[in-house]
């Protein structure tokens, strides 16, 4: 199955789904390569940018669980870079 590299941006207004949010990223741990998070307090919001390679239906279903929790929001960003056969 040929999988992609993707940028999933998660803007969390509400801190209090961080659980779920983690929960989230744990299921689909296997295919992130690298997540950062950085509070931001001024606005009481945190960012989130999660790095994944992994077929195209899963980017979607992981951005899509991501995006469907109140208070937050979501942007995936797909390289440009041939899609490659996965191991």
């Amino acid at each position: 199955m040929e999988t992609r590299i993707a940028l999933i941006g998660i803007i969390v207004e509400n801190t209090d789904v961080a659980p779920k949010i983690n929960s989230i990223l744990h299921e689909y741990g296997e295919y992130i390569v690298g997540r950062m998070g950085l509070p931001y307090h001024k606005r009481d919001i945190s960012v989130i940018s999660v790095v994944i390679d992994a077929p195209n239906d899963v980017i979607s279903a992981l951005s899509g669980k991501l995006g469907m929790i109140p208070g937050v929001n979501t942007k995936t960003i797909y390289s440009k870079v041939t899609p490659q056969a996965s191991k």
